[in-house]
């Protein structure tokens, strides 16, 4: 039996119904177990960050893409115990391209304003 079912299901339904080129998923719930909404909580998986790039998106607004992701975890969103939270980071493999890019050119301003000191 696995030690983690909730991000062993959303990362199984992730796979098959978006063929993902990147998916990450964080198990934040560590970070909440003392919020008063997790007390009683039994459960060790309630809290989620999920980076998705997937083509899957394409031609989707932010909105629609995150509720096709709300409508894939239904169970695990709806069933006693199961994610409390969820944040979730979509995109287009074209997107994800344009931010490497553009993180690419902001580390190497960084580094020619370090040189330049």
């Amino acid at each position: 039996m696995s030690l983690t079912p909730v991000e062993d299901a959303v990362r199984r339904k992730i796979d098959t119904a978006l063929q993902p080129t990147k998916l990450e998923i964080y198990n934040d719930s560590s970070k909440h177990a003392h919020h008063k909404a997790m007390e009683g909580s039994v459960s060790k998986e309630t809290h989620f960050r999920l980076i998705i790039t997937s083509e899957a998106f394409k031609s989707m607004m932010q909105p629609a893409r995150h509720r096709m992701v709300y409508a894939l975890l239904k169970e695990e969103l709806d069933r006693p115990g199961g994610i409390h939270a969820l944040q979730l980071r979509t995109r287009t493999p074209e997107e994800e391209e344009i931010q490497i890019a553009r993180e690419r050119k902001e580390q190497g301003e960084i580094i020619a304003e370090v040189e330049k000191s």
